[in-house]
């Protein structure tokens, strides 16, 4: 099983689940608050948290490996 998404003509981003891990968001994207404020990103990917225990939220930063998260997905 690849971990690598399949990246179609018409996507504009890609969101990748990982096991057990954050959410990897590739391409081309805006990230924004629910109120609108856009969050500056510096590269064309980001891993955002699913565990919500980061400290850097909505970024990932590791601690999901620290708290044992688990996903369904």
């Amino acid at each position: 099983m690849s971990t690598e998404p399949e990246q179609t003509a018409d996507a504009a981003a890609t969101i990748t689940a990982y096991p057990d891990g954050p959410l990897l968001v590739r391409g081309d994207f805006a990230l924004v608050t629910p109120g609108g404020r856009a969050i500056g990103t510096r590269r064309g990917a980001v891993a955002l948290c699913r565990c919500g225990r980061s400290g850097r939220k909505p970024f990932c930063d590791g601690t999901h490996r620290a708290v044992g998260f688990r996903s369904q997905a």
